[in-house]
């Protein structure tokens, strides 16, 4: 049977580490770079009155030619008959129920519960291909210093298959830079190693959106990414209920992403100035579109926001 928890006593915030530069060593214990590593993966999943979907989700990763150690779902204060499709159709995987708190505090509950060395991220609107786990083993086999790995995607707009804007196109290596005008890596992507996470925290539930851009700006900043360069997951837009539809004037939340990281104080000079620069650029866009819409107070929030940052570049 599935297993329901209600877990209790769990934060509800959670405390951001600081940015360390940390040297990278291998991660893996590898004897070949031909042979596919034995590592343990737990897959998280968030979802909140997405039943059908999830089932699509659930499916491809039962499906996969390398299976996970784990699976475990986070619903986030369903009413849409979650769970009993769970139990009914996917017993082996773990349930774990939560009020409507936010998908950044379902994907923190599931990496606490979980135990797997390797995390896998998958949104519940998304699918993986079958032979995605496999291939990011293998990439990480032939090269053991990363400890994190991300792939391209198809991407997939009311049922048919799109084109990937350029500027969306993956890269790896040290990618700080590459992740400060959007959000560079799409969680249900990426598989981490749990230390990365124990170094640079969890994904920050102050954010409503963009919870994923905030945690790639900590993690690029202190370690280089793994691509995987052929696509492997579908990932799914144009249906009502995305978060990213959700909310007007999205680069707030990066703005505030950006702040946060330059304030810590420990980027390398190169970094903080090309976050600097890209909060004066998102700020002052920002800036405009509230003027426009009258916004008076806020408006004079972020021209001196825009004042304090633009004496670090000078």
């Amino acid at each position: 049977m599935a297993t329901s928890t209600r877990p209790s006593g769990l934060p509800n915030r959670f405390c951001l580490p600081g940015f360390r530069p940390r040297r990278i060593t291998p991660a893996l214990s590898h004897q070949s770079k031909t042979k596919v590593i034995v590592i343990k993966i737990s897959v998280v999943i968030p979802s909140y009155n997405r039943r059908d979907l999830l089932k699509r989700a659930l499916l491809s990763v039962y499906s996969q030619t390398s299976l996970p150690t784990e699976v475990a779902v986070i619903d986030d204060g369903s009413s849409d008959g979650t769970e009993v499709m769970l139990r009914r159709e996917f017993p082996q995987a773990n349930y774990y129920y939560q009020d409507n708190l936010g998908v950044s505090a379902a994907r923190n509950l599931g990496i606490q519960q979980t135990t797997g060395d390797w995390l896998a991220f998958l949104d519940s609107d998304d699918e993986w291909l079958p032979e995605k786990l496999a291939n990011q083993k293998a990439a990480l086999a032939a090269n053991p210093e990363y400890r994190i790995c991300h792939t391209e995607e198809n991407w997939i707009r009311n049922g048919a298959q799109v084109d990937v804007p350029k500027k969306y196109a993956k890269t790896g290596g040290w990618i700080f830079s590459h992740c400060l005008a959007l959000c560079a890596m799409s969680p249900s992507t990426v598989l981490v190693q749990r230390s990365v996470l124990t170094d640079i925290g969890l994904f920050d539930v102050r954010l409503p959106a963009c919870e994923d851009y905030d945690l790639w700006l900590r993690i690029t900043a202190n370690y280089p990414v793994l691509l995987v360069e052929q696509p492997q997951i579908s990932k799914h837009g144009g249906h009502e209920d995305q978060l990213s539809q959700a909310f007007w004037g999205m680069d707030r939340f990066r703005i505030s992403a950006l702040q946060k990281i330059i304030d810590a104080g420990q980027l390398s000079e190169q970094n903080r100035l090309a976050a600097v620069n890209m909060l004066l650029k998102k700020a002052g866009v920002y800036l405009n579109g509230v003027i426009k819409r009258g916004k008076t107070e806020e408006a004079d929030y972020y021209r001196q926001l825009i004042e304090r940052y633009a004496m670090d570049v000078h």
